[in-house]
Order: C-alpha cells, then structure tokens, then sequence
C-alpha cells in the first residue's frame, strides 16, 4: 500500500483553506484514528512545541476523559484528543489558542474534525504528562465526525475593528477570518484595530480582548489572531 503521509508540516494556504470548512463537533464514530493522521497530528504537535515552548501531547484511543456527568449529553464517541498545556503565566491561554487553532486546523486539512474542550472532559492520570509549573488549559477532541457540523451566526467586521474606506482589503479580509474562529459559547469577545504606518515602516495592528461572557477571551484571542494572521497575510503588517 501507497504511503500517503506528507512529509512536511500543512502549509498557510493549507490551513487558510480549511478554515470555513472547519465546524465543532461533538459527536464521534468509534474508529481508531488511521495511523496517517497520528503521524501528521504528531508532527503537526511537534512543530507547535518547538516553536511556542508548550507542552501539547496527541492522547490516542482512551474513551474515560470525555465520560461522565461533564461530558453527558454533549459528546460522544471521544477516543482521541489532544492535551493544550504548558508552562503558568499571562501569556499561557493566549499561546493555547493560537497553536492549539493551527492544530485543529491542520486536522481539518487532513480530513478529520475537532472540537474545543474548555470543562467538558476529566483528568486521567498516567494518560499525559503535566510537569510541576505547568498547567491543563484545555483540551481539543479530534476524529472522525458523525457530522460535519454547522456555522454559527458571527458578528460583523464593523462590530469588531475599525474597518472603514481607510483601511487596506487585507485588513478586511483578516477581519473576516477572525470572525470565523471558534470562541467560547461563540462570544467573539474580541477586536481588531488597524494603525496607520509611520514612513517606511508596516501598518500596525492591534488585538483587543473583550470583557467576557464565560472566560476564555485569552484563548479565543489568540484564536482569533491566527485566522487574521493567515488570511491578511503576516507579510502586511505587525501586531502591536
């Protein structure tokens, strides 16, 4: 049989495609994940680490996290997921939402579905590993959907940033990416303002976090900031 695993990390352009495709889901098929998706989940897992110092771990057939009162009545079929962790501190959910997004991302690329955990699941001991100093943010469900989920209702682009005849279509179109990321009970508790450059230097822009509804800004900020960092394009500007 043909060996169909990539062999390099999904591209931009890969995980820019992906994202009106991707969709929660809560619901699983009781199939083990094909050996082709764990090698590119760990491979995927292996870069986020490397680059952002967090310690996210792929969790493969265990069906106890996502059992339970908690999980009741709101998934099933949860076999494999992935453990956001990593090092205590201010910059710690913001960091989860960004790599944890480029990974769900990438699974949606690949053709597997996820969905963002932030209190439906319990420890397992033995399973993963949280050092002293360390913290379980969250977790992310991944496998193969009995839907492909839905789209959910968004904000605007003027509800969220100061978009207007002024700014450059990048911004937009970053914006509008934006309003497609996955936040906490879709709150989108987020905003985007464009800074016009000074001579010879990149626009400036900067992200601005809501005041909450159930917590989870950090996180959903730092969601938020990958899809407009994909969409508009990291070579147009800076955030501030």
């Amino acid at each position: 049989m043909k060996d169909t695993t990539k062999t390099t990390t999904t591209t931009d352009r890969e995980l820019l495609e992906a994202i009106p495709l991707r969709h929660s889901v809560r619901r699983y098929k009781r199939v083990p994940l094909a050996e082709e998706h764990i090698r590119l989940l760990r491979k995927e897992i292996d870069r986020c680490n490397a680059e952002s110092g967090l310690n996210i771990q792929l969790v493969t057939n265990e069906r106890r996290a996502f059992t339970g009162l908690l999980a009741y009545g709101k998934f099933s079929g949860v076999e494999n997921y992935i453990v956001m962790a990593g090092a205590k501190g201010e910059t710690l959910d913001e960091k989860v939402g960004y790599y944890g997004e480029r990974l769900v991302l990438a699974a949606q690329a690949a053709g597997l579905n996820t969905c963002w955990v932030g209190l439906s699941y319990r420890a397992v001991k033995g399973v993963y590993n949280i050092a002293d100093g360390e913290k379980l943010a969250c977790m992310i469900a991944v496998g193969y959907g009995e839907t492909q989920g839905k789209a959910h209702k968004t904000k605007t682009v003027e509800q969220v940033s100061n978009a207007s005849g002024a700014t450059p279509d990048w911004f937009i179109r970053g914006v509008e990416a934006a309003l497609l990321a996955p936040t906490a009970v879709n709150q989108q508790r987020f905003s985007f303002e464009y800074i016009a450059p000074e001579a010879g230097a990149l626009p400036v822009v900067k992200a601005h976090r809501g005041v909450p509804v159930v917590g989870y800004t950090h996180m959903d900020l730092g969601i938020a900031k990958l899809h407009f960092e994909l969409r508009a394009g990291r070579e147009n500007f800076s955030w501030a």
